[in-house]
Protein backbone atom coordinates (compact mmCIF):
# COMPACT_ATOMS: atom_id res chain seq x y z
CA UNK A 1 0.00 0.00 0.00
CA UNK A 2 1.74 3.03 -1.05
CA UNK A 3 1.18 6.31 1.05
CA UNK A 4 -1.74 7.59 -0.56
CA UNK A 5 -3.57 4.48 0.24
CA UNK A 6 -3.68 3.02 -3.47
CA UNK A 7 -2.77 -0.87 -3.41
CA UNK A 8 0.31 -1.89 -5.27
CA UNK A 9 0.67 -5.70 -6.31
CA UNK A 10 3.69 -7.24 -5.30
CA UNK A 11 5.32 -10.16 -5.74
CA UNK A 12 4.75 -11.96 -2.36
CA UNK A 13 0.85 -10.85 -2.84
CA UNK A 14 0.55 -12.87 -5.85
CA UNK A 15 2.80 -15.90 -4.88
CA UNK A 16 0.16 -15.64 -1.54
CA UNK A 17 -2.95 -15.59 -4.28
CA UNK A 18 -1.56 -18.43 -6.21
CA UNK A 19 -1.09 -20.45 -3.01
CA UNK A 20 -4.34 -20.49 -1.78
CA UNK A 21 -6.02 -21.11 -5.47
CA UNK A 22 -4.13 -23.98 -5.43
CA UNK A 23 -5.12 -25.09 -2.34
CA UNK A 24 -8.62 -24.17 -2.99
CA UNK A 25 -8.55 -26.22 -6.33
CA UNK A 26 -6.91 -29.26 -4.41
CA UNK A 27 -9.88 -29.17 -1.63
CA UNK A 28 -12.21 -29.11 -4.31
CA UNK A 29 -10.85 -32.09 -5.60
CA UNK A 30 -10.81 -33.91 -2.73
CA UNK A 31 -14.64 -33.12 -2.30
CA UNK A 32 -15.31 -34.09 -5.77
CA UNK A 33 -13.89 -37.44 -5.06
CA UNK A 34 -15.50 -37.89 -1.79
CA UNK A 35 -18.70 -37.20 -3.00
CA UNK A 36 -18.28 -39.09 -5.99
CA UNK A 37 -17.65 -42.24 -4.09
CA UNK A 38 -21.08 -42.13 -1.38
CA UNK A 39 -22.84 -41.65 -4.76
CA UNK A 40 -21.57 -44.83 -6.07
CA UNK A 41 -21.33 -46.50 -2.59
CA UNK A 42 -24.99 -45.74 -1.95
CA UNK A 43 -26.30 -46.93 -5.50
CA UNK A 44 -24.95 -50.38 -5.11
CA UNK A 45 -25.83 -51.30 -8.48
CA UNK A 46 -22.82 -49.88 -10.30
CA UNK A 47 -25.54 -48.72 -13.10
CA UNK A 48 -24.39 -45.51 -14.25
CA UNK A 49 -27.89 -44.60 -14.44
CA UNK A 50 -28.68 -44.50 -11.17
CA UNK A 51 -25.12 -42.83 -10.07
CA UNK A 52 -25.99 -39.65 -12.78
CA UNK A 53 -27.57 -37.88 -10.51
CA UNK A 54 -25.79 -38.11 -7.55
CA UNK A 55 -22.25 -37.60 -9.85
CA UNK A 56 -23.59 -34.75 -11.33
CA UNK A 57 -24.00 -32.82 -7.89
CA UNK A 58 -20.72 -34.00 -6.85
CA UNK A 59 -19.16 -32.21 -10.45
CA UNK A 60 -21.22 -29.25 -9.52
CA UNK A 61 -19.41 -28.42 -5.85
CA UNK A 62 -16.50 -26.56 -7.01
CA UNK A 63 -18.92 -24.21 -8.29
CA UNK A 64 -20.12 -23.31 -4.71
CA UNK A 65 -18.15 -20.35 -3.98
CA UNK A 66 -19.91 -18.05 -7.00
CA UNK A 67 -23.13 -20.21 -6.82
CA UNK A 68 -23.63 -21.15 -3.48
CA UNK A 69 -28.12 -21.18 -3.37
CA UNK A 70 -27.84 -22.81 -7.11
CA UNK A 71 -25.79 -25.20 -6.57
CA UNK A 72 -27.20 -25.88 -2.93
CA UNK A 73 -30.66 -26.24 -4.94
CA UNK A 74 -29.36 -28.62 -7.12
CA UNK A 75 -27.60 -31.05 -5.28
CA UNK A 76 -31.49 -30.92 -3.88
CA UNK A 77 -32.98 -31.82 -7.07
CA UNK A 78 -30.32 -34.57 -7.58
CA UNK A 79 -31.01 -36.09 -4.23
CA UNK A 80 -34.60 -36.90 -5.58
CA UNK A 81 -33.51 -38.34 -8.87
CA UNK A 82 -30.72 -40.09 -7.12
CA UNK A 83 -28.33 -40.00 -3.80
CA UNK A 84 -25.78 -37.52 -2.70
CA UNK A 85 -25.97 -36.58 1.20
CA UNK A 86 -22.28 -35.73 1.36
CA UNK A 87 -22.78 -33.02 -2.04
CA UNK A 88 -26.07 -31.54 -0.24
CA UNK A 89 -24.52 -30.77 3.04
CA UNK A 90 -21.00 -29.53 1.48
CA UNK A 91 -23.35 -27.38 -0.62
CA UNK A 92 -24.94 -26.34 2.58
CA UNK A 93 -21.66 -25.20 4.62
CA UNK A 94 -20.76 -23.16 1.77
CA UNK A 95 -24.12 -21.37 1.98
CA UNK A 96 -23.74 -20.91 5.19
CA UNK A 97 -20.13 -19.76 5.02
CA UNK A 98 -21.18 -16.80 2.52
CA UNK A 99 -24.31 -15.56 3.86
CA UNK A 100 -25.46 -14.40 6.88
CA UNK A 101 -29.77 -14.46 6.58
CA UNK A 102 -30.57 -16.60 9.24
CA UNK A 103 -33.84 -17.29 8.12
CA UNK A 104 -32.20 -18.41 4.68
CA UNK A 105 -29.93 -20.51 6.46
CA UNK A 106 -32.63 -21.88 8.74
CA UNK A 107 -34.87 -22.42 5.89
CA UNK A 108 -32.06 -24.27 3.75
CA UNK A 109 -31.31 -26.91 6.73
CA UNK A 110 -35.33 -27.72 6.89
CA UNK A 111 -35.23 -28.16 3.17
CA UNK A 112 -32.14 -30.24 3.33
CA UNK A 113 -34.03 -32.67 5.73
CA UNK A 114 -36.93 -32.62 4.31
CA UNK A 115 -35.53 -33.52 0.92
CA UNK A 116 -33.25 -35.74 2.17
CA UNK A 117 -35.96 -38.23 3.74
CA UNK A 118 -38.71 -37.44 0.81
CA UNK A 119 -38.25 -41.05 -0.75
CA UNK A 120 -38.72 -42.95 2.70
CA UNK A 121 -42.29 -41.53 2.31
CA UNK A 122 -43.01 -44.19 -0.16
CA UNK A 123 -45.26 -47.19 1.08
CA UNK A 124 -45.57 -45.14 4.53
CA UNK A 125 -47.81 -46.26 7.12
CA UNK A 126 -48.70 -44.19 10.55
CA UNK A 127 -46.64 -47.00 12.38
CA UNK A 128 -43.68 -45.25 10.52
CA UNK A 129 -44.35 -42.34 12.19
CA UNK A 130 -41.76 -42.22 15.09
CA UNK A 131 -38.94 -43.77 12.34
CA UNK A 132 -39.49 -41.15 10.22
CA UNK A 133 -39.55 -38.37 13.24
CA UNK A 134 -36.51 -39.42 14.36
CA UNK A 135 -35.16 -39.70 10.70
CA UNK A 136 -35.82 -35.62 10.00
CA UNK A 137 -33.95 -34.78 13.45
CA UNK A 138 -31.14 -36.35 12.46
CA UNK A 139 -31.66 -35.03 9.05
CA UNK A 140 -31.56 -31.39 11.34
CA UNK A 141 -28.61 -32.40 13.20
CA UNK A 142 -26.39 -32.85 10.39
CA UNK A 143 -27.61 -29.60 8.67
CA UNK A 144 -27.54 -27.83 11.75
CA UNK A 145 -23.95 -28.95 11.98
CA UNK A 146 -23.18 -27.67 8.27
CA UNK A 147 -24.38 -24.73 8.79
CA UNK A 148 -23.11 -23.73 12.08
CA UNK A 149 -19.11 -24.91 10.65
CA UNK A 150 -19.62 -22.59 7.82
CA UNK A 151 -21.32 -20.04 10.21
CA UNK A 152 -17.63 -20.61 12.05
CA UNK A 153 -15.69 -20.25 8.90
CA UNK A 154 -17.65 -17.15 7.67
CA UNK A 155 -16.74 -15.68 11.49
CA UNK A 156 -13.29 -16.37 11.86
CA UNK A 157 -12.70 -14.86 8.09
CA UNK A 158 -14.35 -11.56 9.51
CA UNK A 159 -12.56 -11.16 12.84
CA UNK A 160 -9.41 -12.00 10.77
CA UNK A 161 -9.95 -9.62 8.13
CA UNK A 162 -11.31 -6.65 11.56
CA UNK A 163 -8.18 -7.61 12.94
CA UNK A 164 -5.84 -6.67 10.21
CA UNK A 165 -7.87 -3.33 9.89
CA UNK A 166 -7.61 -2.81 13.19
CA UNK A 167 -3.29 -3.42 13.39
CA UNK A 168 -3.37 -1.11 10.03
CA UNK A 169 -5.43 1.38 11.78
CA UNK A 170 -2.82 1.06 14.70
CA UNK A 171 0.21 1.35 12.76
CA UNK A 172 -1.31 4.48 11.06
CA UNK A 173 -2.10 6.15 14.25
CA UNK A 174 1.61 5.71 15.50
CA UNK A 175 2.84 7.12 11.99
CA UNK A 176 0.60 9.76 12.49
CA UNK A 177 1.46 10.42 16.30
CA UNK A 178 5.12 9.69 15.09
CA UNK A 179 5.26 12.80 12.58
CA UNK A 180 3.76 14.87 14.85
CA UNK A 181 6.58 14.39 17.29
CA UNK A 182 8.71 15.02 14.66
CA UNK A 183 6.78 17.91 13.71
CA UNK A 184 7.36 19.55 16.80
CA UNK A 185 10.88 18.89 17.89
CA UNK A 186 11.71 20.17 13.98
CA UNK A 187 9.55 23.25 15.28
CA UNK A 188 11.68 23.91 18.25
CA UNK A 189 14.78 23.46 16.22
CA UNK A 190 13.54 26.31 13.33
CA UNK A 191 13.03 28.56 16.91
CA UNK A 192 16.11 27.84 17.87
CA UNK A 193 18.21 27.91 14.75
CA UNK A 194 16.40 31.64 14.22
CA UNK A 195 16.32 32.94 17.54
CA UNK A 196 20.31 32.07 18.33
CA UNK A 197 22.12 31.23 15.32
CA UNK A 198 20.20 33.80 12.89
CA UNK A 199 20.57 37.12 16.10
CA UNK A 200 24.30 36.27 16.18
CA UNK A 201 25.18 36.10 12.40
CA UNK A 202 23.12 38.97 11.62
CA UNK A 203 25.36 40.76 14.54
CA UNK A 204 28.48 39.63 13.01
CA UNK A 205 27.41 41.62 9.38
CA UNK A 206 26.50 44.47 10.68
CA UNK A 207 29.67 44.38 12.67
CA UNK A 208 31.83 43.71 9.61
CA UNK A 209 29.91 46.21 7.46
CA UNK A 210 30.51 48.85 9.77
CA UNK A 211 34.15 47.83 9.89
CA UNK A 212 34.23 47.92 6.42
CA UNK A 213 33.14 51.81 5.63
CA UNK A 214 35.61 52.92 8.61
CA UNK A 215 38.48 51.00 7.93
CA UNK A 216 41.48 52.53 7.13
CA UNK A 217 43.36 50.27 5.43
CA UNK A 218 42.70 48.18 2.02
CA UNK A 219 43.79 44.07 3.57
CA UNK A 220 41.17 45.42 6.85
CA UNK A 221 38.71 46.85 3.98
CA UNK A 222 39.10 43.78 2.36
CA UNK A 223 38.81 41.04 5.40
CA UNK A 224 35.27 43.00 6.74
CA UNK A 225 33.88 42.23 3.35
CA UNK A 226 34.63 38.50 3.03
CA UNK A 227 32.96 38.57 6.70
CA UNK A 228 30.09 40.22 5.83
CA UNK A 229 29.79 38.32 2.64
CA UNK A 230 30.19 35.24 4.37
CA UNK A 231 27.41 36.03 6.93
CA UNK A 232 24.60 37.08 4.20
CA UNK A 233 25.42 33.80 2.41
CA UNK A 234 25.24 32.02 6.10
CA UNK A 235 21.92 33.75 6.83
CA UNK A 236 20.48 33.21 3.34
CA UNK A 237 21.18 29.28 4.10
CA UNK A 238 19.71 29.49 7.80
CA UNK A 239 16.63 30.81 6.43
CA UNK A 240 16.26 28.51 3.56
CA UNK A 241 17.05 25.85 6.38
CA UNK A 242 14.39 27.12 9.39
CA UNK A 243 11.91 27.00 6.42
CA UNK A 244 12.19 23.52 5.03
CA UNK A 245 12.45 22.74 9.25
CA UNK A 246 8.63 24.35 9.15
CA UNK A 247 6.95 22.84 6.11
CA UNK A 248 5.37 20.37 7.19
CA UNK A 249 6.47 17.89 4.49
CA UNK A 250 8.93 15.54 3.53
CA UNK A 251 11.70 15.05 6.71
CA UNK A 252 13.95 15.16 4.16
CA UNK A 253 13.59 18.00 2.12
CA UNK A 254 16.05 19.78 -0.30
CA UNK A 255 18.33 21.66 2.08
CA UNK A 256 20.94 22.48 -0.80
CA UNK A 257 22.44 25.94 -1.41
CA UNK A 258 21.16 28.04 -4.67
CA UNK A 259 20.81 27.10 -7.12
CA UNK A 260 23.47 24.13 -7.38
CA UNK A 261 26.00 23.11 -4.57
CA UNK A 262 28.73 22.66 -7.07
CA UNK A 263 28.00 25.55 -8.94
CA UNK A 264 28.89 27.25 -5.90
CA UNK A 265 32.62 25.61 -5.09
CA UNK A 266 34.72 28.31 -7.09
CA UNK A 267 33.11 30.68 -4.85
CA UNK A 268 33.71 28.80 -1.38
CA UNK A 269 37.17 28.05 -2.32
CA UNK A 270 37.83 31.88 -2.98
CA UNK A 271 36.46 32.69 0.39
CA UNK A 272 38.34 30.07 2.78
CA UNK A 273 41.42 32.13 2.66
CA UNK A 274 43.33 29.23 1.47
CA UNK A 275 45.92 28.15 -1.01
CA UNK A 276 43.60 25.57 -2.52
CA UNK A 277 44.37 23.60 -5.89
CA UNK A 278 41.42 22.16 -7.63
CA UNK A 279 41.74 19.78 -9.77
CA UNK A 280 40.00 16.85 -11.18
CA UNK A 281 36.42 16.24 -13.10
CA UNK A 282 33.71 17.74 -11.72
CA UNK A 283 30.45 15.84 -12.16
CA UNK A 284 27.86 17.07 -14.52
CA UNK A 285 25.37 14.39 -14.05
CA UNK A 286 25.49 14.23 -10.00
CA UNK A 287 22.00 14.09 -8.21
CA UNK A 288 21.32 16.87 -5.86
CA UNK A 289 22.09 14.36 -2.83
CA UNK A 290 25.59 13.78 -3.86
CA UNK A 291 26.07 16.64 -5.18
CA UNK A 292 25.46 18.06 -1.72
CA UNK A 293 27.58 15.44 -0.07
CA UNK A 294 30.52 16.38 -2.27
CA UNK A 295 30.20 20.17 -1.35
CA UNK A 296 29.57 19.75 2.04
CA UNK A 297 33.09 17.40 2.44
CA UNK A 298 34.90 20.33 0.44
CA UNK A 299 33.53 22.61 2.57
CA UNK A 300 34.01 20.78 6.08
CA UNK A 301 37.73 19.73 5.01
CA UNK A 302 38.06 23.60 4.22
CA UNK A 303 36.88 24.72 7.73
CA UNK A 304 38.95 22.17 9.25
CA UNK A 305 42.02 23.70 7.91
CA UNK A 306 41.26 26.68 9.09
CA UNK A 307 40.71 25.77 12.52
CA UNK A 308 43.69 22.91 13.02
CA UNK A 309 45.98 23.61 9.74
CA UNK A 310 46.39 27.54 9.38
CA UNK A 311 48.46 28.03 6.78
CA UNK A 312 49.04 24.68 4.85
CA UNK A 313 48.52 24.42 1.20
CA UNK A 314 44.97 22.16 0.08
CA UNK A 315 44.64 20.36 -2.74
CA UNK A 316 40.70 19.62 -4.00
CA UNK A 317 40.62 16.29 -6.54
CA UNK A 318 37.51 15.08 -7.84
CA UNK A 319 37.56 11.29 -9.54
CA UNK A 320 35.48 9.50 -11.54
CA UNK A 321 36.47 5.78 -11.63
CA UNK A 322 34.18 4.17 -13.86
CA UNK A 323 30.66 6.42 -13.27
CA UNK A 324 31.07 6.48 -9.52
CA UNK A 325 32.41 9.66 -7.86
CA UNK A 326 35.69 10.57 -5.32
CA UNK A 327 36.25 13.25 -3.44
CA UNK A 328 39.96 13.83 -1.87
CA UNK A 329 41.06 17.10 0.28
CA UNK A 330 44.58 16.66 1.26
CA UNK A 331 46.45 19.56 3.05
CA UNK A 332 50.08 19.78 3.77
CA UNK A 333 50.96 20.54 7.91
CA UNK A 334 50.08 24.04 9.31
CA UNK A 335 52.97 26.50 9.31
CA UNK A 336 51.17 28.81 11.26
CA UNK A 337 49.78 28.29 15.35
CA UNK A 338 46.61 26.54 15.39
CA UNK A 339 43.25 28.47 16.69
CA UNK A 340 41.84 27.74 19.53
CA UNK A 341 38.26 27.18 18.17
CA UNK A 342 35.57 24.91 19.85
CA UNK A 343 35.20 21.59 17.77
CA UNK A 344 33.46 18.22 18.80
CA UNK A 345 34.42 16.03 15.35
CA UNK A 346 30.41 16.44 14.66
CA UNK A 347 31.04 17.43 11.14
CA UNK A 348 33.14 14.44 10.59
CA UNK A 349 29.99 12.51 11.64
CA UNK A 350 27.47 14.21 9.96
CA UNK A 351 29.75 13.48 6.38
CA UNK A 352 29.76 10.19 7.79
CA UNK A 353 26.15 9.77 8.13
CA UNK A 354 25.54 11.60 4.85
CA UNK A 355 28.10 9.15 3.04
CA UNK A 356 25.97 5.94 4.69
CA UNK A 357 22.65 7.23 3.57
CA UNK A 358 24.07 7.25 0.03
CA UNK A 359 25.86 3.98 -0.08
CA UNK A 360 29.21 5.15 0.21
CA UNK A 361 32.00 5.63 2.64
CA UNK A 362 33.80 8.45 4.24
CA UNK A 363 37.62 7.98 5.67
CA UNK A 364 40.24 10.34 7.28
CA UNK A 365 43.57 10.43 8.87
CA UNK A 366 47.17 11.84 8.97
CA UNK A 367 49.46 11.51 6.30
CA UNK A 368 52.36 10.23 6.48
CA UNK A 369 54.04 14.03 6.14
CA UNK A 370 51.97 15.29 8.84
CA UNK A 371 49.18 16.70 7.09
CA UNK A 372 45.47 15.38 7.01
CA UNK A 373 43.25 13.60 4.36
CA UNK A 374 39.52 13.51 3.87
CA UNK A 375 38.37 10.87 1.05
CA UNK A 376 34.55 10.68 0.20
CA UNK A 377 33.67 7.59 -2.25
CA UNK A 378 30.30 7.71 -3.71
CA UNK A 379 28.95 4.24 -5.93
CA UNK A 380 27.87 4.96 -9.42
CA UNK A 381 23.84 4.16 -8.84
CA UNK A 382 23.70 6.93 -6.98
CA UNK A 383 24.69 9.22 -9.54
CA UNK A 384 21.61 10.50 -11.49
CA UNK A 385 20.74 12.40 -14.89
CA UNK A 386 21.33 16.12 -14.28
CA UNK A 387 18.20 16.97 -16.41
CA UNK A 388 15.81 15.20 -13.55
CA UNK A 389 17.47 16.92 -11.25
CA UNK A 390 17.01 20.75 -12.66
CA UNK A 391 18.81 23.17 -14.56
CA UNK A 392 22.46 22.83 -16.21
CA UNK A 393 25.59 22.73 -14.33
CA UNK A 394 27.85 26.12 -15.19
CA UNK A 395 30.52 25.25 -15.92
CA UNK A 396 33.16 25.72 -13.46
CA UNK A 397 36.24 28.14 -13.60
CA UNK A 398 38.34 25.94 -11.06
CA UNK A 399 39.53 22.73 -12.82
CA UNK A 400 43.07 22.45 -12.10
CA UNK A 401 43.79 26.44 -11.14
CA UNK A 402 44.92 27.92 -8.01
CA UNK A 403 43.29 29.81 -5.73
CA UNK A 404 44.77 32.33 -2.61
CA UNK A 405 41.36 33.25 -1.54
CA UNK A 406 40.35 36.03 -4.47
CA UNK A 407 37.48 35.03 -6.42
CA UNK A 408 38.33 33.03 -9.89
Amino acid sequence: MTPGGVAVPDADGRAGRTGRALESRAGDAVLVAVALADAWAYTGTGEWAAVAPGAAAALALPARRRWPVAVFVFTLLAMQLGHNVVAALIALFSLAERRRARRVLAGSALAYAICSNLPELDGYEPADAPDFAVAVCYSLTAAGVAVLCGRLVLTRRELARNMAELRAAQEHRRELHARAVLARERAHLAREMHDVVSHQVSLIAVRAGALQVSADTADTKEAARTIRTLSAATLDELRHMVAVLRAPGDPDAELAPHPTPLALLDRLIADSGLDVTLTGEIPRDAGPEVERAAYRTVQEALTNVRKHAPGSTVVVEFRRPGSALEVTVTNTPARQPALGLPSARHGLLGLGERAEHLDGTLSHGPTPTGGYRLHLQLPSRRLGDRAEAGAELPAPGGFAARATGERS
